[in-house]
């Protein structure tokens, strides 16, 4: 009986973890972040973000660093205070912007492929983006983040 409740309690603890770690989605928080070898400032930095917002996936946590993974798959270890809520998507496939949240209304721009896209809210898959010189609603089929709840 007892190597059966250590088996389940593995088995709980691995597929807890797995889910901890499912699709959380950050951003980050300054327009230069330091990307690291490993979890602390003693680590050499790997490489350094230059983009505001930019959306990145979390694999792995020790302490008050985060392993990461960006949508061009480079990963690395990144203090918390460089990290904020995730409300970006990078897209993966050029797509209309519209004036409203149907696919019958006008469309109003293209967003490119590998676009920063800042999400301001969601209605369905329907979410709503503004820049300096447009605003409108993208259906977001193909990207690279996660959507605001």
């Amino acid at each position: 009986m007892r190597p059966i409740i250590i088996s389940i309690t593995f088995f709980l603890v691995i597929f807890l973890t797995q889910i901890s770690f499912a699709e959380e989605f950050l951003m980050l928080k300054n327009n230069k972040v330091n990307v690291r070898y490993g979890p602390s400032f003693e680590h050499p930095i790997k490489y350094v973000y230059l983009k505001k917002y930019l959306p990145i996936k979390i694999i792995d946590k020790k302490e008050n660093f985060r392993r990461i993974i960006d949508h061009k798959h480079n990963s690395g270890w990144i203090h918390t205070s460089q990290l904020k809520k995730s409300s970006s998507v990078i897209l993966t496939e050029n797509q209309f912007i519209f004036n409203k949240p149907t696919q019958f209304s006008k469309p109003i721009a293209v967003a490119k492929k590998g676009k920063l896209i800042l999400i301001s809210k969601c209605k369905d898959n329907w979410c709503k983006t503004k820049n300096e010189s447009i605003s409108g609603w993208l259906l977001f089929n193909n990207f690279w983040g996660k959507l605001p709840n």
